[in-house]
């Protein structure tokens, strides 16, 4: 019997949500940061949505957000010509890394030794977190802005995004291996280890392609301009998001439409799958963070399936396990002032 797609709703950001990301699976789940205009980065548990904090101290829209792989480090970069590293586990600020122009993207080494960062001044720079007094390294070539940088094949490459064009970089040369040129902006990036690919959104397209070469895997066009995708763990499937505001899942193999789900009252900005691939994530133009169940129906953190009873006549439907609350309604996290990450907790809802 069919059931509804329920999402589970993040508010809290007072801004456009940019940039999201989870952490591998720990002992203690998985976790989700969200980047958001507002400034004030966000932890949530990953599976439930259940806010942990804000990190607070940049002073300007905040572009992208990263965590290390065990969750004990959090990375963000902002407009206000920083980024940030922090204790995710505490919240604290263990440095922050002055650029020349707004910083766009984050993110760490598998070993989290390392930072990857890009923006407006068009230069790669890599920090060695372990000497922080140390000048980074700086990779040039990019003519526009930097929109997106990835570590790749076990920290020996780069992939870097401007608007434009993809460049592969060696790490140990510093030196460009390939790029490759579009006609639209492309405006996002996400790199799959297993597999080696590269899913890229520009226009209408999805696109993948070989994270090796950059040779081009397949395409998909999507009826509506598309901000980002995310590739299934499993490879079956991908999820897509932009400007009509819908979430769409794509069947990988056919690029047949197999669902949409609207959801969000603004375009969607930002969409990734959990570590474990129960859900995935979208950011919004409506300043709320959305989880959608892969399989509709399952019981998995906050959803649970309650089956009908005999002979009642009701559908199945899946329920979530908290009191449901208009989905316009935005809540404001804790005071400007404040300078704990622990404060009055935004809900989930459904």
């Amino acid at each position: 019997m069919a059931m509804r797609q329920t999402p589970l709703t993040c508010s809290g950001h007072t801004r456009p949500v940019v940039d999201l990301a989870f952490s591998g699976i720990t002992p203690y789940g998985y976790f989700l940061i969200s980047a958001c205009k507002d400034g004030k980065p966000m932890l949530r548990q990953g599976d439930t949505g259940d806010w942990i904090g804000a990190f607070l101290g940049h002073k300007g829209a905040v572009w992208g957000a990263t965590l290390n792989k065990d969750a004990t480090k959090a990375a963000t970069a902002a407009a206000d010509f920083t980024a940030k590293v922090w204790d995710a586990v505490t919240g604290d600020e263990l440095m922050t890394l002055a650029h020349k122009h707004i910083v766009k993207t984050v993110d760490f080494t598998q070993d989290s030794n390392y930072l990857l960062t890009g923006g407006q001044d068009k230069l790669l720079r890599i920090y060695d977190l372990n000497k922080p007094e140390a000048e980074p390294k700086e990779i040039s070539g990019h003519t526009s802005g930097i929109k997106k940088a990835l570590w790749c094949s076990e920290d020996k490459q780069i992939l870097s995004a401007d608007d434009k064009t993809v460049r592969l970089w060696d790490h140990a040369t510093m030196t460009e291996v390939k790029s490759v040129n579009f006609n639209m902006s492309v405006s996002s990036m996400e790199y799959i280890p297993e597999g080696e690919v590269l899913v890229l959104t520009y226009g209408r397209t999805i696109a993948f392609h070989s994270a090796v070469s950059l040779e081009p895997i397949k395409s998909f066009e999507a009826p509506a301009t598309i901000n980002s995708a995310s590739l299934y763990p499993e490879k079956e499937f991908l999820v897509a998001g932009g400007e009509d505001f819908k979430l769409y899942k794509y069947d990988y193999n056919s690029g047949e439409e197999l669902e949409s789900y609207k959801g969000h009252f603004g375009p969607i900005h930002c969409v990734r799958f959990s570590p474990d691939g129960e859900l995935c994530a979208s950011g919004s133009e409506d300043g709320t963070l959305r989880l959608w169940q892969t399989v509709v129906g399952k019981t998995y953190g906050l959803w649970k399936c309650v089956l009908p009873e005999e002979d009642s006549g009701e559908l199945a439907k899946p329920k979530v396990g908290f009191q449901e609350t208009a989905e316009e309604e935005l809540e404001e996290i804790a005071s400007e002032n404040s300078d704990s990450i622990y404060s009055s907790t935004p809900e989930v809802k459904a």
